[in-house]
């Protein structure tokens, strides 16, 4: 294959080369690792048919359409990589432990509380803290997350364990999809009077794909028609056996209105981590470690709790999180109490940071504040580069023609979110049993009971489906989240609207049928030959109508003789015109062909698609 060549100049071909780009690059940033003109990658864009500047950020669909014409091999770098690249750039490195194996020393277990709405987390939370959380609250609904430390007594030595207090398992999602690893042990609330219900699944299946230990605390057990047994029997069905079923899944029944058996729960989470876990950090090295939450304080400025994972961290530190950097201040812990300093596993309250760093955004000290500024600097320009490149519009009904599986099947994702069970299950059924043919397939990647969440959206974005509210409305920041990720949110109160709509669009996802319909015919009187326009038919419309730039056949003596013409003029008397009906006479040019006659007939026609029975 010959070098690309655009304007003469010949452009550097690449050998399935492989070039690495970060998220969002430009072609700029490409032509320097290929040592070509900028200009030049530009008209080569152009003639592939995509207007792109220079130093505009562009989409990894369109770095691979450059590389993929220019013989190269691109390869996209993940934001994780991109970052530990850049730190090791300032021969950082984050996510380990400095020094050998005698630096280490025991940390205490970090526990996440996750479980089904009303099954207990907050007053379990409150339980263990000891402070009435719920009684100053909206609602009883978890206004923030925070973190704090509580001391138990195992085996006569007091043991701390540090609880990330998270409203359910959607902030816990957020931080793993950023890559952040925050929980050591998670435990799943699950009411013994209601037993296993779907956000309980939900809860679980988000713990298990995180690969952390559960222990499951079966609350509620001084209410009416409690069966802590039935519990453990539903729960074997998704893998957590009880211990005393012959499995390794601590089970505890406890109330958390009353407070009984708290005390055996918070030691069942010291037992699991013990024997599952091998908690050990260098308490001696800089600290590194997480961002929990953050938010701007109108008095204290950015405000943020952090986790310190690795390390000390000690007020006067210079540190980053995210694209946030700054001297710690001051730091706080969960009782408001000042500190002056915090070793691994204890979450923090931190001020001094420039700006509000994102909930599972990366911290870490540096030695100079200049390191910080440049750190937190590159990873702003990234972020902003990848949110330029990112395709602001995902699928929506109106597009699905573009929603493309692999090989000949076109598939729909969906998510459904009801005020009820019954609605819910009933819509997914009806949208289930739609009849649209082999080649579509629609499927249901999630379904539930309430608002519309961000963790709905956040799966919506990662699988291009579109949200079904159904009698339930987005709440908090899930319209925002949609709108910036583009993803496509219908909010409906009639079941059989929900199923027009999808029945609509999926038939509009079937690779399109056409057919030839006949507009008119128009017989030839007479041939003008004109040195401009080359030969003009006069005609008379025998029936229908002719149009302008639709297609034609030629017929003489009732046979074709010329195919897929173009009716690129049409006239009356001097005018030019749109349409010529029945009966009228007027002028045709069919372009560059002129071998006409008196008598022959011109037949249009246009293809249309077929309507889907």
């Amino acid at each position: 294959m010959q070098a690309p060549s655009v304007g003469g100049v010949m452009l550097p071909r690449g050998n399935g080369q492989t070039v690495r780009l970060s998220r969002g690059a430009s072609l700029t940033d490409f032509a320097e690792k290929i040592n070509a003109n900028p200009a030049s990658l530009v008209a080569v864009m152009l003639n592939l048919g995509e207007m792109v500047t220079a130093t505009q950020s562009v989409s990894d669909e369109t770095l691979q359409l450059l590389a993929d014409e220019m013989n190269y091999n691109v390869e996209i770098v993940s934001p994780e990589e991109e970052d530990r690249e850049l730190l090791e750039s300032f021969d950082i490195e984050f996510g380990e432990n400095e020094g050998g194996e005698d630096m280490l020393v025991a940390r205490p277990p970090v526990v996440t509380v996750m479980g089904h709405v009303d099954h207990g987390k907050t007053r379990l939370l409150d339980a263990i803290r000891k402070t009435n959380v719920v009684a100053g609250e909206a609602g009883g609904i978890t206004q923030h997350i925070g973190a704090y430390q509580v001391s138990t007594e195992v085996n006569n030595e007091e043991r701390k364990i540090t609880f990330i207090d998270t409203p359910g398992h959607e902030a816990f999602t957020a931080m793993r999809a950023r890559g952040a690893k925050s929980t050591d042990i998670a435990i799943l609330v699950v009411a013994a009077n209601d037993g296993v219900m779907p956000q309980t699944i939900e809860a679980l299946n988000h713990a298990k794909a995180a690969d952390v230990p559960i222990v499951v605390a079966v609350n509620k057990i001084d209410v009416e028609g409690a069966d802590p047994t039935k519990v453990r029997g539903q729960l074997t069905e998704f893998g957590l056996v009880a211990e005393e079923y012959g499995g390794d899944t601590m089970f505890v029944d406890i109330s958390a209105r009353q407070g009984l058996n708290i005390d055996q729960l918070l030691e069942a989470v010291v037992l699991t981590a013990d024997a599952s876990l091998d908690l050990r950090a260098n308490a001696e090295q800089d600290a590194q470690g997480i961002a929990i939450e953050a938010h701007l304080d109108r008095g204290r400025g950015a405000v943020a709790t952090v986790l310190v994972q690795r390390g000390t961290l000690r007020v006067g530190d210079t540190m980053v999180a995210g694209d946030a950097y700054g001297r710690v201040r001051a730091m706080l812990d969960d009782t408001g109490a000042q500190l002056e300093e915090a070793g691994p596993s204890t979450p923090v309250l931190v001020l001094g940071l420039t700006n509000v760093p994102g909930a599972g955004d990366n911290f870490l000290v540096v030695d100079e504040d200049r390191t910080a500024r440049q750190i937190a600097e590159k990873r702003a320009a990234r972020e902003r580069n990848a949110a330029f490149a990112k395709r602001t519009r995902r699928v929506s009904l109106e597009d699905l023609d573009k929603v493309l599986k692999a090989g000949e099947v076109q598939q729909l994702n969906l998510i459904i979110k009801g005020d009820a069970s019954g609605s819910v299950e009933a819509l997914e059924s009806s949208l289930l049993q739609l009849d649209v043919g082999e080649e579509v397939d629609l499927r249901v990647l999630h379904r539930g009971v309430g608002a519309v969440t961000e963790t709905d959206i956040d799966l919506a974005a990662g699988s291009d489906a579109i949200v079904i509210g159904f009698n339930v409305r987005a709440e908090g920041r899930a319209t925002s989240a949609a709108e910036r990720e583009g993803v496509d949110v219908r909010y409906y109160s009639v079941i059989y609207q929900v199923i027009e709509e999808i029945e609509a669009a999926l038939k509009g996802m079937l690779k399109p049928e056409y057919e030839e319909v006949e507009l008119g015919t128009a017989e030839i009187r007479e041939v003008f030959r004109s040195s401009k326009l080359g030969n003009i038919a006069g005609v008379l419309i025998r029936s229908g109508e002719v149009k302008r730039n639709t297609k034609a056949r030629l017929l003489r003596d009732g046979k074709v003789v010329a195919e897929n013409l173009n009716i690129e003029g049409l006239r009356r008397f001097k005018d030019d015109v749109t349409e010529i009906r029945e009966g009228f006479e007027g002028g045709i040019n069919l372009g560059n062909f002129n071998d006409i006659k008196v008598d022959d007939v011109i037949a249009t026609y246009e293809m249309r698609e077929k309507p889907r029975g």
